[in-house]
């Protein structure tokens, strides 16, 4: 996320006039932060380590894909 949040800070910097799409895309970004933050403190079978293992891997894949869709749509906000 920092590095998301220090991108959209250059981007608003060098194009001041597109900082509101900038600043949607930090908020969505803060609100993914909270949601992978809540799944990654409460997996659903923490007792059972195969379950446990899934949990977080699916975790990694789904913080990697949502990134990678961010960043893709401040350099569609910054052409």
């Amino acid at each position: 996320m920092e590095e998301f949040v220090f991108d959209c800070e250059m981007a608003a910097f060098v194009q001041p006039n597109k900082e509101e799409k900038i600043v949607e895309l930090m908020q969505k970004s803060l609100e993914l932060r909270n949601a992978l933050y809540h799944k990654a403190n409460n997996p659903a079978e923490p007792k059972n380590r195969t379950l446990t293992r899934k949990h977080y891997a699916a975790l990694r894949r789904d913080m990697v894909e949502s990134y990678a869709g961010l960043f893709a749509d401040l350099s569609a906000v910054c052409e």
